[in-house]
């Protein structure tokens, strides 16, 4: 009786703890104290994948211009911007038409592109040669993707004199900011109609003399205006006239912004009028702004499936105080990408075995870890994604394994479980701070029965690329002046 009544007494003390932990674990650490392990709540992941995303109603925004584009005083939202899950663009005819497994395989299609383009790009750190197409290699190369689709996260802003509403992706590996344009002699469909810059009083188009045009990696004349060609390895592409033209974002307007003005675009990009580069290099957006912002903004990309919205903000007010700050690494020939120092990888709260100079940017170009808003699965070297999953799986326990999807050679069938206890996954940056990942952002569900895959992949390169999975509902923040990217403290 005594054991009995002291087990009880044990249990009460031991419940609530375990509940503090799962429920801990439910939102990013990058502390060197957190949970070995954390729990995956299966049955409501499960029904996620079920729930078709809302349609995008277009009159919603046109409705709510006035408080986008700087009508309404509220100075807490002059620099941000809602961000969207590119599901919710899809036409519901789409929809309803394709399933979560039809999604996630369309999805992977993207991202094996998006790698291989990425990988070609920064072998040997020769970008500018690598983005050099000619029009012979648009006609062979470019396939129509509709069906497939480009970017993953999209905000909405106003371009031009007055302005025009525009959905564009979000891509923090890229810098050229640009929107198809008025006359369209090849465009892709996109949900506003096509920007006329005869329509803006403030669109001027840049001269092949001006230095603003001697900063494009690609830049062609004619008749005496500045050209430009971006490929971006999937298909797609956008060569147009350059030009300075005024965005409107939350309530802030920008004059004199360079821009591409596409007249000929090839797409995967589900609806969006363009691109808004947030990379690293001079003609990105948050290049050009420059003094104005910084040189910081901060985004919280929110979970697929979901019916919430995620948000950007621009400007050092956007930093957060609590933030673990990881130091940002420069390639000098790759300027566009953010690369960060990885020192390790970790699983159920004990470092994996693995060398640090596999996660290493060498003199060469080559290497290193990029932080990627267009890749969604985090790719590895193939020595340190075997040592994670071998890790993962020897502390998975009894969990029942299903067959490889896609991409992915570790996945369980948890059809029938409401919740299942899994290992945490961490990435430890040099310097010292913990990412411990929460259990939603490394056990994926890639069908609506129950199977879920552990969300790593192996890459045959050097190259390693932290993708959106591992970066959703993380509060994720750049200070470009100070060469600084921090995690959390808040969640999305």
């Amino acid at each position: 009786m005594f054991f009995s009544l002291s087990l009880f007494k044990l249990l009460l003390i031991i419940l609530p703890l375990l509940s503090l932990i799962a429920s801990s674990a439910s939102t990013p650490t990058a502390t060197t104290s957190y949970p070995d392990f954390q729990y995956l709540k299966v049955n409501e992941s499960i029904a996620a994948t079920k729930t078709k995303p809302a349609k995008l109603s277009l009159s919603q925004f046109h409705d709510d211009d006035e408080v986008r584009f700087g009508k309404r005083n509220d100075s807490s939202r002059k620099w941000k911007l809602e961000v969207l899950h590119r599901d919710k663009l899809i036409s519901a005819a789409t929809i309803n038409s394709h399933h979560h497994r039809q999604r996630f395989d369309a999805r992977m299609q993207r991202d094996i592109k998006r790698v291989a383009y990425l990988t070609r790009r920064l072998s040997g750190g020769n970008t500018k040669a690598a983005v050099k197409y000619g029009v012979e290699d648009f006609a062979t190369d470019v396939v129509s993707g509709m069906d497939q689709g480009s970017g993953e996260y999209f905000v909405r802003i106003g371009v031009g004199s007055p302005p025009r509403s525009q959905f564009m992706v979000i891509d923090s590996g890229s810098d050229i900011v640009w929107v198809q344009c008025q006359p369209c002699n090849q465009c892709y469909k996109q949900s506003d109609p096509v920007f006329d810059p005869a329509d803006s009083a403030s669109f001027t188009v840049v001269s092949c003399s001006s230095s603003v045009c001697d900063r494009l990696e690609n830049a062609g004349c004619h008749a005496g205006r500045c050209r430009y060609e971006v490929s971006y390895g999937d298909g797609s592409y956008t060569k147009g006239l350059l030009a300075l033209e005024t965005l409107t974002v939350g309530q802030t307007t920008i004059r004199n912004l360079a821009i591409g003005c596409g007249h000929r675009n090839q797409g995967m990009f589900v609806g969006a009028a363009g691109l808004l580069g947030l990379g690293g290099g001079s003609l990105s957006f948050v290049g050009q702004l420059g003094g104005q912002t910084g040189g910081a903004f901060s985004y919280c990309l929110v979970s697929r499936g979901t019916g919430a919205s995620g948000a950007l903000e621009f400007g050092r007010a956007a930093l957060p105080v609590g933030a673990a700050w990881v130091t940002l690494i420069r390639n000098p020939r790759a300027t566009s990408f953010y690369y960060v120092g990885l020192s390790g990888l970790g699983v159920g709260g004990m470092q994996v075995p693995i060398s640090e100079d596999i996660f290493r940017l060498n003199q060469l170009g080559n290497g290193g870890v990029v932080m990627d808003t267009g890749t969604a699965v985090t790719r590895l070297p193939t020595v340190a994604y075997e040592a994670l999953r071998d890790s993962f799986i020897a502390q998975t326990g009894n969990l029942p394994r299903a067959s490889g999807v896609s991409i992915f050679d570790t996945c369980y069938d948890l059809f029938g479980f409401l919740s299942v206890r899994v290992p945490t996954v961490s990435f430890y940056f040099s310097g010292g701070p913990i990412l411990t990942l929460p259990a939603n952002n490394f056990l994926i569900p890639v069908d609506d029965a129950g199977t879920f895959c552990f969300a790593f992949a192996p890459s045959a390169s050097g190259l390693s690329i932290i993708g959106n999975i591992q970066q959703e509902g993380i509060q994720i923040s750049f200070d470009e002046a100070n060469g600084f990217v921090g995690f959390g403290p808040n969640v999305c």
